[in-house]
């Protein structure tokens, strides 16, 4: 292996090199940092550059490992860290101008169990204001490129950790989902990523001044971006490490038990009058074909209403935003962004006051029935978006654009509002007009079973391979990832 080629690592295969001690984890930080100069100038996915302390860190674990101190999992393994997460001594930024200089006086717990696993943060990536858009662009950072062409959105709100990963800017990054801000930029880029369910991974940000709404709480959850299904189980079990800070944290084992064989998927395309383009039925279907020939029986069934639960969910959140937020989006908030919000609250009209209430009671009955529904079926294939991903800041073109970058996508903000895990995985590579796009599909899990998932991700990923094969082709054919 050339030193060139250590970027390109998984961070499975990566942990076994620097583990053992065929790689040090200087060598390993040093190659994404290296990979960051050569591709970040033209993705602008990396906003805040860590290499100074990432070095040290990397050599400080090269020496206890060689004093004979035990490595972590993630022992060397470099990683980046959304904006919108305290790290201690940075500025936990959201994406807004006037948070530049709140400086987060600890790490959350996301950054501090990837710590604790041996991973060394080599920058911070870019988000959306407020981290409410599933594109990514802001006054302070201005835009993140998606590798694949600038035609395509990188997705949002955790648009920089998804262009970093797949661009070879470190093996993990890290970004959280509140209606899909992980699943978003997976399905740009085509990466991989499962949302965990509600309180498997323990949340806070030591710099916050007030609680976050109850709604934000219970659909907000922080995760992990990778390009292979396999980083994913390599790498969840140290981020769902307990912390006490997080009080609603659920200390359950990533692997949970066996499940009756075969697994049983409900496999559905209805996509509740929005058209369903070829290519996303083509990707569908190969990712139905390849989980059958793995094993699992496949069976084509609507579950429960995703519409009404994840439109009523979204509207519901809508009102605690309208409540608890639009001040600060009205006084901190570009013109764009309240521009956006403003069709946001057309597109979902937001639900308040007595009806709020209401609401938050019905979701129990949403739950419940996807929880019937989950004991027949533990898993649901579906699609992710009903359409190929759109282009750059399609949100801002009024309504229209906000329905087709919002509106559409029921079967992944229902998943927040539910509590339920859902991985996003691609499953096809479609050749449009405008050049080569990841078309993801997504897969619901059982409550507590996100490794269900990530397994049938993982047989997906075997019949398509990794979208970053193909990317980076493309990119050295282009000249890098610059254009």
């Amino acid at each position: 292996m050339t030193h060139t080629d250590i970027w390109r690592l998984s961070a499975t295969d990566l942990t076994t090199l620097t583990r053992r001690g065929d790689l040090s984890a200087t060598e390993a930080v040093r190659a994404s940092i290296e990979r960051m100069d050569e591709v970040n100038p033209g993705l602008n996915a990396v906003v805040e550059d860590l290499r100074e302390q990432a070095l040290e860190r990397a050599e400080a674990l090269d020496n206890a490992r060689a004093g004979g101190k035990p490595t972590g999992p993630l022992h060397g393994v470099p990683v980046t860290i959304k904006v919108n997460v305290d790290q201690k001594g940075h500025a936990t930024t959201n994406g807004v101008v006037a948070l530049k200089d709140v400086i987060a006086p600890d790490d959350a717990p996301v950054v501090s169990n990837l710590l604790k696993a041996g991973a060394v943060v080599v920058g911070r990536t870019n988000t959306p204001e407020f981290s409410f858009r599933a594109d990514t662009d802001n006054p302070l950072y201005g835009r993140t490129h998606n590798p694949w062409g600038r035609h395509i959105s990188p997705g949002g709100s955790s648009g920089g950790a998804g262009v970093a990963v797949m661009a070879g800017i470190g093996a993990l990054a890290h970004g959280n989902d509140i209606g899909g801000s992980l699943r978003f930029p997976a399905a740009a880029n085509g990466a991989v990523t499962v949302k965990p369910g509600l309180g498997r991974v323990p949340a806070w940000n030591p710099s916050q001044k007030v609680e976050r709404g109850l709604l934000a709480q219970s659909m907000s959850v922080q995760g992990l971006i990778t390009r292979s299904a396999a980083d994913l189980h390599l790498s969840m079990p140290s981020l769902i490490a307990a912390d006490a800070r997080d009080p609603f944290h659920v200390p359950m084992p990533w692997r949970g038990p066996d499940p009756d064989a075969p697994v049983k998927v409900a496999f559905t395309k209805n996509t509740f009058g929005y058209a369903l383009h070829p290519e996303v039925e083509k990707a569908l279907d190969t990712a139905r074909d390849a989980l059958t020939d793995a094993g699992y029986v496949v069976q084509e069934i609507d579950p429960p209403d995703v519409f009404e639960c994840g439109r009523i969910g979204y509207r519901t959140l809508m009102g605690e935003v309208l409540t608890l937020m639009q001040s600060d989006i009205e006084t901190v908030g570009s013109k764009t962004i309240q521009n956006i919000f403003a069709v946001y609250f057309q597109e979902f009209p937001p639900i308040v006051e007595t009806e709020m209430v209401q609401m938050l009671a019905k979701r129990s009955h949403y739950a419940r029935e996807w929880s019937l529904f989950l004991q027949d079926y533990p898993l649901v294939l579906s699609p992710f978006l009903p359409q190929p991903f759109f282009k750059p800041d399609r949100d801002t073109e009024g309504a229209d654009g906000v329905h087709e970058v919002l509106g559409c996508a029921v079967y992944s903000y229902a998943m927040n509002f539910l509590g339920l895990p859902a991985a996003c995985v691609p499953a096809r590579l479609a050749e449009l007009p405008k050049g080569p796009q990841p078309i993801n599909v997504q897969i619901a899990a059982q409550r507590w079973r996100e490794d269900l998932a990530v397994d049938a991700a993982s047989a997906i990923e075997a019949r398509v391979g990794q979208m970053c094969l193909p990317l980076w082709e493309k990119s050295e054919l282009q000249g890098g990832c610059k254009k």
